[in-house]
Formats: structure tokens, sequence, C-alpha cells
């Protein structure tokens, strides 16, 4: 690419645009109510995780304070 002049930078430029215009174009995009409720989805699912993170968390701190405790830590 160092050999190209700015023409042809140019020119292999306006293809690569077009061509990637050509391929959005074939891309089949979800309906609104679709991502609408896929983000839903994501929203519960990633509030359940935290919420079972959390709780697994608070268990295990304290288990493991006692062993800092225990070993001298």
């Amino acid at each position: 690419m160092a050999g190209l002049n700015l023409g042809e930078r140019y020119a292999r430029f306006r293809e690569f645009t077009s061509e990637v215009k050509k391929e959005a174009a074939k891309v089949t995009w979800p309906a609104r109510e679709e991502v609408g409720g896929t983000t839903i989805v994501v929203v519960v699912y990633t509030a359940i995780v935290g919420t079972f993170l959390f709780l697994v968390d608070a268990a295990v701190t304290p288990l493991v304070n006692k062993l800092f405790t225990a070993f001298g830590g």
C-alpha cells in the first residue's frame, strides 16, 4: 500500500465503501419489537446473575475473613 499514490488510494477506498454498502444491504435487521424483547431478556438475566453473585460474595466473604484471621493474615 506504500507504493500507491493518492488517486489510487482514493479509488480503492471508494471501492471498499461501495462493497461495504452492498454487504450492509444484505443484512437482515431485527424488528423493533424483537430488539425490545431481547433487551428486556438481557436486562433481567443480568439482574439475576448480579443478584446471585452478590449473594455468593456476601456468603463467602465472612468465611474468607475467618480463614485470614485464623492463619494470621
